[in-house]
């Protein structure tokens, strides 16, 4: 009788570590999942708020500690928060440009991710002409209090219509 017993105990016990390390599997899994789902959502609300010349949505990508670098060819590094939304209001001004965006991979951390992009920037006219500028943009990504938000912006030109800007 005291075998069966001990027997049952036994097998509960190893059922309930089973059941406990599945559990456990899972919750990494879904702790992934959510880190990726998030981390993506706010690296396509930045880009959509690019796309959409949406200062307020730019703006909640922003670290609420005003870290953020701008990286563009030909200029100075644009440093903190501020100066990269004034950038963006001055540049938003202008309503013609059009700014088609595709994820090309993403690294994606705990506390630290980045995003490789094709950007396709585009005028209808500058100096007479139609305008494009294909870039590969860098951006950087840090959790902040459990929420991702953009750090560096870095873009390199690949391919323009023309030199002449």
């Amino acid at each position: 009788m005291k075998i069966i017993f001990y027997t049952l105990i036994l097998l509960a016990f190893q059922n309930s570590l089973i059941s406990c390390k599945g559990k456990q599997g899972n919750t990494t899994e879904d702790n992934f999942t959510q880190n990726k789902e998030s981390f993506m959502a706010t690296m396509q609300k930045h880009l959509d708020a690019v796309s959409n010349r949406d200062l307020i949505a730019l703006k909640s990508t922003m670290a609420p500690n005003g870290k953020m670098q701008l990286i563009l060819p030909k200029t100075e590094i644009i440093q903190g928060v501020e100066e990269f939304m004034e950038y963006h209001r001055v540049w938003f001004k202008d309503s013609l440009w059009t700014f088609e965006t595709n994820i090309l991979n993403t690294e994606i951390g705990h506390k630290f991710g980045m995003v490789i992009t094709e950007i396709i920037y585009r005028e209808p006219e500058r100096n007479g002409q139609p305008y494009f500028n294909r870039m590969i943009v860098s951006y950087d990504l840090e959790k902040i209090n459990g929420k991702w938000y953009i750090i560096k912006d870095h873009a390199s030109s690949i391919e323009k219509s023309t030199e002449m800007e």
